[in-house]
């Protein structure tokens, strides 16, 4: 019976990676007319929130990683890596915190997420360049994580919402 359930949850993480990645994907193919560097919708996210919610954090942080790694050798590079990992480890902390307090919804929790990506990658890329000039963006990156982080909030979940009975059942 463990065997069967392992084998189940490690099917569960790798729909959450093929569905994080798949979003990714679909985002890159979406242009954001704005001149700031850096600003995304953060659709791969809708997994991070819907992943908190439905395997917990330690598994959450499994399929983030893979995700940026395998999505990193497929189309981006070892810094594109980098930078997806510094802000996605931070923001991963601070949810984790938050939902583990239970202080946020997941609309709360996603903002947290958006906002916290942007500083750590932020952060990476001062430390990268070796400036803090780069912190010139960050009250604009601020207001397009909590737009963002709401709209990902919301349909993230409500993606875990209607998955909850579906996954239950399955492990």
């Amino acid at each position: 019976m463990q065997k069967n359930t392992a084998a189940k949850r490690a099917a569960l993480y790798g729909l959450f990676v093929a569905f994080a990645m798949v979003l990714g994907f679909i985002e890159s193919l979406i242009p954001i007319p704005v001149p700031i560097p850096g600003v995304k919708l953060g659709l791969a996210n809708l997994a991070t929130v819907a992943g908190l919610f439905l395997v917990g954090i330690p598994g959450t942080i499994l399929v983030t990683v893979l995700r940026i790694v395998l999505t990193g050798l497929s189309f981006g590079n070892p810094y594109s890596m980098l930078y997806g990992l510094s802000g996605s480890f931070l923001s991963l902390a601070v949810m984790g915190i938050g939902k583990k307090c239970r202080w946020f919804s997941p609309v709360g929790i996603s903002v947290l997420g958006g906002v916290f990506h942007n500083i750590g990658q932020l952060t990476f890329a001062a430390f990268v360049v070796r400036t803090p000039g780069v912190y010139v963006y960050l009250p604009f990156l601020l207001a397009a994580g909590c737009v963002t982080g709401i709209v990902i909030g919301v349909l993230g979940g409500s993606v875990a919402s209607r998955l909850e009975r579906w996954i239950g059942r399955a492990l």
